[in-house]
């Protein structure tokens, strides 16, 4: 989960923990069954809290779940910046965005089921890879990498393809889960304007471990 800045005092610490141990919880139930109909009882249960405690942080579940889901999409975005460092041409960010959600759906399943139960909602989120992601369209068409196209509306063909490859990995597990994510981002490269040569090869350039 995303790293905020460490608590001063023993008091802000524990109540630090109790809050991430809310936010843990409603991930959980959001990648396991994706019903936000739980109750709060079963919800500080599951946490190991007090239900009492629940209210002193969120005023509702809509707001607990709201931020597992804030969390989830900050933890996915910060993965990516970390992997994905030293990589300046946006078609190769954009193609290694869609092979390594499919690769996470392995490596991080929690993760990638939250996103799938939850990420149409948050698809122009301003945390996570969508503003990433929209960082990485707007160069490309200011370079010339990509034509000439609105960043918001490409952003959402993205989104959308990036979630449907989700749930095809999920729902299909015996299909090459690398290949399927390599054919679709050549797609959306060509899509965006890049040659269909050079989409084919971008989109299979080496990927950084997962860890």
């Amino acid at each position: 989960m995303p790293n905020p800045a460490p608590p001063r005092n023993r008091f802000e610490r524990r109540r630090a923990e109790t809050r991430q141990a809310l936010v843990r919880a409603a991930r959980q139930i959001l990648a396991e069954t994706g019903d936000t109909s739980v109750s709060i009882q079963a919800i500080a249960e599951r946490a190991d809290v007090g239900f009492g405690s629940f209210y002193n942080h969120f005023e509702s579940k809509t707001e607990l779940f709201d931020a597992a889901v804030v969390d989830a999409l900050e933890e996915f975005g910060q993965t990516f910046d970390e992997r994905l460092s030293g990589i300046d041409d946006p078609a190769e960010l954009v193609a290694a965005g869609f092979r390594l959600s499919a690769r996470m759906a392995d490596s991080h399943p929690e993760l990638m089921q939250v996103l799938r139960h939850r990420g149409l909602g948050y698809l122009h989120s301003e945390k996570g890879l969508a503003p990433r992601a929209l960082r990485d369209l707007e160069r490309g068409v200011a370079s010339g990498r990509f034509v000439p196209v609105e960043p918001a509306v490409a952003l959402s063909a993205l989104s959308g393809t990036l979630l449907s490859l989700l749930e095809l990995r999920f729902a299909r597990p015996d299909l090459d889960g690398d290949e399927a994510a390599a054919g679709l981002a050549e797609m959306v490269l060509r899509m965006l304007g890049v040659p269909s040569d050079d989409a084919r090869e971008v989109a299979r350039r080496p990927l950084p471990d997962l860890g």
